[in-house]
């Protein structure tokens, strides 16, 4: 092996080298701002907990944990209307939940979720539909 080839070698390992540290700055960068976010998204769910607790009257019985039937509700009702766009309060009154303000709002925050995880789409403001 003379000189020539040596350097040869060196350089192709230099530069796969050189891509692999690049690959990992990205990563890294990718990283940073996944954590940066969800860092943001647990000091919000602090504050709000601790709103909560404070606005909550003393000795007051906490809500029983909300079980998944009325997310299984919603999802079922997008799967059977799979083409159809509904709003939160078309949903309730599709279901027979309650039409109150406070009820459809929490529907709508479930809405919301469930965009989110990619289960619905929001064609318009305040419509949801079945993501295809």
């Amino acid at each position: 092996m003379n000189v020539t080839e040596l350097l040869a070698g060196l350089q192709a390992q230099h530069d796969e080298v050189t891509a692999r540290a690049a690959e990992l700055r990205g990563q890294i960068e990718r990283l940073t701002a996944a954590l940066a976010e969800t860092q943001a998204r647990l000091a919000d769910l602090d504050t709000t907990r601790k709103v909560i607790v404070e606005a909550a009257p003393a000795g007051a019985e906490p809500d029983p944990p909300e079980t998944s039937t009325t997310y299984q509700a919603i999802v079922n009702a997008f799967n059977q209307h799979p083409g159809q766009v509904f709003r939160a309060r078309e949903l309730h009154e599709l279901l027979d939940m309650p039409t109150d303000e406070a009820t459809v709002n929490i529907t709508r925050s479930r809405l919301g979720r469930l965009t989110r995880q990619g289960f619905l789409t929001q064609p318009g403001r305040g419509r949801y539909q079945k993501r295809t």
